[in-house]
């Protein structure tokens, strides 16, 4: 499986084409079928946040993705973990990195599953018995699998804008036509609100959902938006998107035009109402409520066969690609800073594509039993835990680009820190689920008595330990490692030489 970098494929990525891979890349399985269901099931604070979030996200990337392509074009950095490598000279906090970038990308990789088994199942592939309703899960599985055990980044790039095509065009008709036929958006949204108010099946004393977050909600909501903002750009996956790029000012002019995007995602979060309004059905094969079936229920009972075909098609493309680009970029990590680094210094390309073709699939497999033994009845949570993870990187990630001022070793701690807290807290807590671990994304946090995200909170901590650390070890003149990296590489363009490698040169074409 080739490698990406800033350099990927000649560097030929321009502003439209690494537009629709950014969004290909960003908006997934998440956007079509895990908001609308959060939003159908149980209202604004578990769904609707992913609004503001991505309008949060696009600012916070403008200040930071020119520095990172420039010193990554320099130096031939392919992975966030080769730019921690480069700027500490530390394999340790390298290593951490990588291991988190390739769990996190398990859980958002299983999303991609669920929204192509929720299209299978729609479409009556499976049956009721215990062994059939598992069949449109191994079919999406085995899809996956095909499909990115050989595509390098410009395939999932050119079908990127094919699928996002699609998406444009089914969610403009369907955000027209069907509050047009179910009798306009005020009747809409006074059946979600009354949905919501309803006493909750699993505890009567509590109400279904939120229709309008309220003050005590306002720190679960702000924080699931803030957290999540803060963590998209640090997947390896988004890096590798954004590093495909042509030239350094390429990432930071989509990051002014992508929040079209987020139009995209308002309309489809709000399908999620649409469909309460609808009386959508989203019953499983085993006959039980799955909400995450019901936006393709929801096509499925109010638009022609062929209509409804092309909305299925179009979500089945829209998982399909950033599982791609997920699984090159945790097969990268692996073979570059895993793999290469503490296994086998000398390993030529050839042998590390095979690697990562290997790993690749290893990838998808942890992404299968994710969806096998987690509680999909809400399944944004997915996204929420590699959230969690992803997010205790941002330290080493994002602050070295700006600053050699925190200590590597602190920098570890921290991230150690936040990603203990994060997994246990996670791991353990869940208010009304099925499988109790890993069941809820949402926790008390300590100190403070408020409900926040979780992964938010495991970052402040992390933060802290980090910061107190390095006070320490400064003044205990620990050594924190050589610096590669100069000022002025963080400025560079594509008209400035790089320092690359042929062998990396090769491994990367």
């Amino acid at each position: 499986m080739p490698c990406t970098s800033g350099v990927f494929g000649g560097k030929s990525f321009g502003t439209w084409v690494t537009w629709f891979l950014l969004g290909g890349d960003l908006y997934t399985a998440y956007t079509f079928i895990a908001v609308p269901a959060a939003m159908f099931a149980t209202g604004a604070v578990s769904g609707f946040f992913a609004v503001p979030y991505t309008i949060v996200l696009y600012p916070v990337i403008f200040f930071f993705l020119g520095r990172m392509w420039s010193v990554a074009h320099r130096h031939g950095y392919v992975t966030p973990a080769d730019i921690v490598q480069g700027r500490y000279r530390s394999r340790w906090l390298s290593l951490a990195i990588a291991v988190t970038g390739i769990l996190a990308t398990m859980p958002y990789i299983a999303l991609q599953l669920v929204g192509i088994q929720a299209v299978l199942e729609v479409a009556g592939l499976g049956g009721s018995s215990a062994w059939a309703r598992d069949i449109p899960l191994l079919v999406a599985f085995a899809v996956l699998a095909a499909y990115t055990y050989s595509s390098g980044l410009r395939a999932p790039a050119m079908i990127a804008v094919v699928k996002d095509l699609l998406i444009y065009i089914v969610i403009l008709v369907a955000i027209f036509y069907l509050p047009a036929k179910l009798g306009g958006w005020t009747g809409i949204f006074d059946a979600a609100e009354a949905k919501m108010a309803t006493p909750s099946a699993a505890d009567p004393s509590v109400p279904t959902g939120v229709f309008i977050p309220n003050a005590k909600q306002a720190w679960a909501y702000s924080t699931l938006a803030l957290g999540s903002a803060m963590a998209l750009f640090m997947y390896p996956h988004s890096v590798t998107a954004a590093l495909s790029s042509k030239d350094r000012w390429t990432g930071r002019r989509n990051a002014a035009i992508l929040p079209a995007y987020s139009l995209l995602l308002g309309l489809l979060a709000l399908l999620g109402f649409v469909a309460i309004k609808a009386g959508t059905k989203p019953i499983g094969l085993d006959g039980q409520p799955n909400p995450q079936l019901v936006i393709p229920q929801l096509f499925e009972d109010h638009f022609p066969s062929w209509f409804a075909g092309l909305a299925f098609g179009a979500i089945a493309i829209g998982a399909l690609v950033p599982a791609a680009i997920m699984s090159i970029a945790a097969a990268n990590l692996f073979t570059r800073n895993i793999y290469r680094e503490f296994f086998r210094t000398d390993a030529t390309p050839q042998h590390e594509a095979r690697i990562s073709k290997i790993v690749s699939l290893f990838v998808k497999v942890g992404a299968l039993l994710f969806v096998l033994f987690l509680d999909k009845q809400n399944a944004i949570n997915f996204q929420l835990l590699g959230g969690l993870w992803i997010l205790q990187t941002l330290p080493s990630i994002v602050f070295g680009l700006f600053t050699r001022w925190f200590h590597r070793w602190a920098l570890l701690a921290g991230w150690a820190a936040g990603m203990i807290y994060g997994t246990v807290i996670a791991y353990g807590y869940c208010s009304a689920c099925t499988v109790k671990h890993f069941g809820s994304s949402l926790a008390t946090m300590p100190i403070f008595g408020i409900t926040a995200y979780i992964g938010f909170t495991a970052f402040l901590l992390n933060l802290i330990v980090a910061v107190v650390l390095t006070f320490i070890l400064r003044a205990a003149k620990v050594s924190n490692g050589s610096d590669i990296t100069k000022q002025s590489d963080y400025f560079v363009d594509a008209d400035t030489p790089g320092l690359i490698q042929p062998d990396v040169a090769e491994r990367i074409r």
